[in-house]
C-alpha cells in the first residue's frame, strides 16, 4: 500500500533543438505536449529560478507564522467525549476550554478542544484537581519520562525540557482577538483549491495551519485563486502527492499582482466575498466536501471562476501598466510559467546583496498586530 512516485531522467551532453514540457489534466489521460523555450528547474517554460527560503514576503502583504504549538505529548487535547467527561467532573473548567482546529479538524468539519491554561490563576488551578494532573502528564511528556497516553517514552529535545517547569504554556502561542485567516499546510492534491478560511478569534489553531490576523479580503482572494494554485503545485512540498504548503518557500515567494488599483482590489474582495457567501449555501457541509472535485456545488464552482477572472484581471493590468505585454494565463502551465518570470522581474528590482537573500527588501511587509505575536 505504499505511496510511490517515480521520476525517470534522460540525460544527454547536449541540448534539445526542441525542448518539450508534457502536460497531463489526469495521471491517465493523454499527454499535451507544448515545445518550451527552456525548461527550468520546476518544470516549467521560464527562466532558471531555484527559490530559496525567504522569511519575510517577497511583496507588501501580511507575514503569516505558524498556529499554536503545544508540545504536550496530547494531553492537552480533547475530543469531544474527553471534553465532556471533563465537564460532567467539574463544570468550572469550561472557561478554560476553547475549540481546536488543526487542519484535519479544519478541512473535515471535526471537533477537537484544548485547555487553554495560559491566563488560569495559581488558585484555579488548584481548585481543578483534574486539570492539575493533565498538566503532571505535559510536564512528565516534556522532562522525556514514560508518555502513558501513547504507551512509549517520549522524546524530549531541549526546548521540550525546558518547557516542563512551565506546562501551562505552549511552546508557540497564538491567542488572536480578532479574526485571523488559516492555511491548513497539509492538503489532497486532488482539490483544484486548497481551501483557506477566516476563523474567530475563540477557535484557536494549532501549527498543521499558518495563519494571520492581518490579512483582507483581497488577500484571502488571491490566495484562493487558480493563480496562486499554479504556484502552489509547482512549488510545495509534497507527502505522498499531497500538498505541503509552506510558508518560507511558497507564501514568501509568491509574486503578487504589481500594484492592483482600488478598482481590481475592489473587484477581488467581491469575488472573494461570493466564494465565502457560495460555502455558507452548505453549513452542512465540510470544506473537505466542498471541494472534492465529485461534489463541489456549482454555486461554488462559479464563485471560484469569478474571483479567477478578477485575480487575473489584476495581473494583466499590473504587466500592462508596467509596459510589458499582456500575458497568456489560459491554463496553469501558462500561469506558473508567467509567475515564475514575475518572480524574476520582483527579484531583479532588489538590492544586488538582497536579491538571493532570505530576507528581501523589496517591500516591507506588514507586521502582524500585537495581539498575534508568536512567543
Amino acid at each position: 500500500m505504499a505511496a510511490v512516485d517515480c521520476v525517470i531522467l534522460g540525460l544527454a551532453a547536449t541540448e534539445p533543438a526542441s525542448p518539450a514540457i508534457f502536460h497531463y489534466a489526469h495521471p491517465r489521460s493523454e499527454a499535451d505536449c507544448v515545445v518550451a523555450s527552456n525548461i527550468n528547474p520546476y518544470l516549467v517554460d521560464a527562466p532558471n529560478i531555484v527559490l530559496l527560503a525567504r522569511s519575510r514576503p517577497l511583496c507588501r502583504v501580511p507575514e503569516i507564522g505558524i498556529g499554536n504549538k503545544p508540545i504536550d505529548g496530547g494531553y492537552l487535547l480533547l475530543s469531544t467525549d474527553e471534553r465532556r467527561a471533563l465537564l460532567a467532573r467539574d463544570a468550572g473548567v469550561a472557561r478554560f476550554l476553547r475549540k481546536w482546529v488543526g487542519a484535519d479538524e479544519f478541512l473535515n468539519g471535526e471537533d477537537r478542544w484544548v485547555l487553554a491554561l495560559q491566563h488560569a490563576s495559581p488558585d484555579q488551578l488548584r481548585g481543578m484537581p483534574d486539570v492539575l494532573a493533565i498538566l503532571e502528564q505535559v510536564t512528565a511528556f516534556r522532562q522525556g519520562r514514560i508518555d502513558a497516553k501513547n504507551g512509549r517514552k517520549s522524546k524530549a529535545g531541549q526546548s521540550s525540557v525546558a518547557l516542563a517547569a512551565t506546562p501551562t504554556r505552549f511552546h508557540v502561542t497564538f491567542l488572536p482577538t480578532s479574526n485571523y485567516l488559516l492555511i491548513p499546510r497539509h492538503s489532497s492534491e486532488r482539490r483544484s483549491f486548497i481551501p483557506f478560511g477566516f476563523m474567530p478569534p475563540d477557535i484557536l489553531s494549532g501549527d498543521a495551519n499558518l495563519v494571520t490576523t492581518t490579512a483582507t479580503e483581497s488577500d484571502f482572494g488571491v490566495l484562493q485563486s487558480s493563480m496562486h494554485m499554479a504556484w502552489v503545485r509547482n512549488t510545495c512540498g509534497r507527502i505522498k502527492s499531497d500538498f505541503r504548503y509552506s510558508k518560507e518557500i511558497v507564501y514568501n515567494n509568491f509574486p503578487w499582482p504589481d500594484t492592483p488599483s482600488d478598482a481590481s482590489r475592489a473587484a477581488i474582495e467581491a469575488a472573494a466575498q461570493a466564494v465565502l457567501d457560495a460555502r455558507a449555501q452548505f453549513p452542512n457541509a465540510s470544506l473537505a466536501d466542498l471541494y472534492d472535485p465529485r461534489t463541489m456545488p456549482p454555486p461554488l464552482v462559479q464563485a471560484h471562476q469569478a474571483l479567477d477572472r478578477a485575480v487575473d484581471a489584476a495581473y494583466v493590468a499590473g504587466e500592462l501598466a508596467a509596459g510589458r505585454k499582456k500575458p497568456s494565463l489560459r491554463t496553469d502551465a501558462e500561469r506558473a510559467a508567467f509567475l515564475f518570470t514575475l518572480y524574476q522581474h520582483y527579484t531583479s528590482l532588489l538590492p544586488a546583496a538582497a536579491s538571493g537573500s532570505t530576507r528581501p527588501r523589496r517591500a516591507k511587509a506588514t507586521r502582524a498586530s500585537a495581539d498575534s505575536r508568536q512567543t
